[in-house]
C-alpha cells in the first residue's frame, strides 16, 4: 500500500512538471529582429574570445593590489581605471566622489595562553575596535549560533571572550552566506551589551585551509561595539577540542587605524546611445576590496567582466539605442556605501534607468539567468534567456535582487537581473589572502563576458520596457 501510494504521488508530480513545461512553451516569448539577434551572437562569440576583460583583472590586481576602501590605494584604483577606460574608448569617464569613515587593521594576534599556550590565526573584522595595549586576556565561552549567545544571559557572558563556532554551509548559489554572516555582523554588538570583553568567530567561508576570512561587522559610526575578530577554521576546530577537555584562556589583541572621513567615489564610463542616450541600462562591480588578498574574485573579475562586455557592444558598428553605463562602485565592502551614494546622487533619473545588474560574485559559470521585471515583460525575459541558452544559462524565477550595490535600486522602481554565477568554491576565497589573480579562469570568465554582452545589448537595443505590468 505504502508503495502504490509513493508511485502515485510521482506520478502526479511528474504530470505536474509536464504541465508546467508545456504551460512554459507556451508562454510568450518576445521576437528579436534578424539583425539584433545577429549581433547578440558575434557578441557572444567576441565573448567567449575576448581579452579586455581578463586583461583588466589581471593588471588592476597587479598594478594596483588590495583596494580597501578609503584608502590611498582605492584612489590610485579609480585614476587607474579612468586612464584604462579612456584608453579602451569609453565616453564621459568620470568619477563621482563621495566621503566614507575609514577604518584599517595594524595588528591582529591572538594566543591560547591556557591550558596549552599557541598562537592562531584570526584577521579583526571590519570596524573592530582596538583592545587596551597589550590585548585583552579571558577565559573563553562557546557558542554554536547567534541564537545562543542571544540567548545566554550577561552573568554567563560577562568579562568573557565569545566564541561562536558556527560553520558555514556550502552551496551553489551563495544562499549559506546569509545564514553564517548574522555572527560576523552582531557578534560584537551583542557581546558588549552583555558585558563581554571581545568576540572571535568561526570565519565566515566553507574552505578549511589555515587562514581566516575577515568582513564587515554591524557598526553605527566608524567602528563598532567591540574588538572582534575570525578564527581560521582549523584553529577554531582546536579551540572546540581544548574547550571540551575544560576551561580555555585566550589572549586577543588588535590596532585599528580609523578616521571619521576619507574619500571614496564611483568610477563611471559609458557605450552612448544613438537615439536615446538619457536611458540607461546599468552593468555594475566594485573596485574597492579587502586588504589581505589582491582582490580578484571579489571582486575585480567582475570589473573585468563589465567592462569587457561594455568594450564588445562598444566595438559594434553602431551603438545600441540606449546608454550602456558601466559603474565600477566604491566602498562597497564597507557597507554598499557606493550603491547608496549612486542611487542618492541619481535619484531622480531613476525613472531612465531601464534596467540594471551586478557582477559581483566571483569568476565561475554563470549558470541561470534570473529576472526582476513587470509581469507584462516576462516575454522579453524569456527572449534574453532562450539567446543565452547556448552559454548553457537556463532560465531562472522572476525574484532577482540585482547584486549588492544595486539591491536598493528595485525599490526605487528599476528592473534587475541576477546572472547567477556557480558559486560552490566562491567562499572558499571570499575575504582572504587567497583571494589572488591566479584564481581566475579565462575560459569561465569570458562565459560571464558574453552573456553580459548579450543582455545587455538586447536591453540597450530594443524597445522593451521591463516595468511592464500587463501584456
Amino acid at each position: 500500500m505504502k508503495f502504490g501510494r509513493t508511485a502515485l504521488m510521482r506520478r502526479s508530480w511528474l504530470a505536474s512538471l509536464w504541465l508546467l513545461a508545456s504551460v512554459a512553451q507556451a508562454q510568450d516569448v518576445a521576437d528579436i529582429p534578424d539583425a539584433v539577434r545577429e549581433n547578440v551572437e558575434l557578441l557572444i562569440q567576441g565573448g567567449l574570445d575576448d581579452t579586455v576583460g581578463y586583461a583588466f583583472v589581471r593588471d588592476l590586481t597587479t598594478e594596483v593590489g588590495p583596494r580597501l576602501a578609503g584608502s590611498e590605494a582605492e584612489e590610485r584604483a579609480r585614476s587607474w581605471s579612468t586612464q584604462e577606460l579612456a584608453e579602451l574608448g569609453f565616453q564621459n569617464i568620470r568619477v563621482e566622489p563621495f566621503p566614507i569613515p575609514y577604518w584599517s587593521r595594524r595588528v591582529d594576534r591572538a594566543s591560547i595562553v591556557s591550558p596549552a599556550p599557541q598562537d592562531m590565526v584570526i584577521t579583526a573584522l571590519g570596524g573592530s575596535t582596538s583592545t587596551p595595549p597589550g590585548g585583552v586576556e579571558a577565559e573563553v565561552i562557546r557558542f554554536e549560533n547567534m541564537n545562543e549567545l542571544r540567548a545566554a544571559s550577561s552573568d554567563v557572558v560577562s568579562n568573557k571572550i565569545v566564541f561562536i563556532d558556527e560553520k558555514m554551509t556550502r552551496t551553489q548559489d551563495g544562499s549559506g552566506y546569509g545564514m553564517a554572516v548574522r555572527k560576523r555582523r552582531n557578534c560584537a554588538l551583542t557581546t558588549s551589551q552583555k558585558g563581554g570583553a571581545a568576540c572571535l568567530i568561526r570565519s565566515v567561508g566553507t574552505q578549511q585551509r589555515r587562514f581566516a576570512h575577515t568582513g564587515m561587522m554591524f557598526r553605527s559610526a566608524v567602528v563598532g561595539d567591540g574588538p572582534a575578530a575570525a578564527v581560521s577554521p582549523p584553529d577554531a576546530d582546536q579551540l572546540t577540542r581544548l574547550l571540551e577537555k575544560g576551561p580555555v584562556k585566550v589572549r586577543l589583541e588588535v590596532e585599528v587605524e580609523t578616521q571619521p572621513e576619507a574619500p571614496s567615489g564611483n568610477v563611471i564610463a559609458e557605450v552612448v546611445g544613438r537615439e536615446r542616450p538619457e536611458e540607461i541600462v546599468l552593468i555594475g562591480c566594485h573596485l574597492d576590496s579587502w586588504d589581505l588578498g589582491t582582490g580578484a574574485v571579489d571582486d575585480g573579475a567582475g570589473c573585468g567582466i563589465v567592462v569587457g562586455a561594455a568594450q564588445l557592444i562598444m566595438s559594434l558598428d553602431e551603438a545600441p539605442r540606449r546608454t550602456v553605463r558601466v559603474v565600477l562602485y566604491g566602498a562597497e565592502e564597507v557597507g554598499l556605501l557606493g550603491g547608496y551614494a549612486y542611487a542618492e546622487r541619481h535619484a531622480d533619473e531613476m525613472d531612465n534607468h531601464i534596467l540594471a545588474a551586478e557582477s559581483d560574485f566571483g569568476a565561475d559559470k554563470i549558470w541561470r539567468f534570473e529576472t526582476r521585471f513587470g509581469e507584462g515583460a516576462l516575454p522579453y525575459a524569456r527572449a534574453i534567456q532562450r539567446m543565452l541558452e547556448p552559454l548553457g544559462i537556463s532560465p531562472s524565477h522572476n525574484l532577482a535582487s540585482g547584486g549588492p550595490d544595486i539591491s536598493m535600486l528595485p525599490r526605487l522602481g528599476v528592473p534587475v537581473v541576477t546572472p547567477r554565477q556557480n558559486g560552490w568554491d566562491y567562499f572558499d576565497l571570499h575575504h582572504t589572502p587567497d583571494d589572488t589573480f591566479d584564481k581566475i579562469d579565462r575560459d569561465k570568465l569570458n562565459q560571464n563576458i558574453a552573456a553580459y554582452a548579450a543582455f545587455a545589448y538586447l536591453a540597450a537595443e530594443m524597445d522593451w520596457d521591463f516595468r511592464k505590468l500587463t501584456p
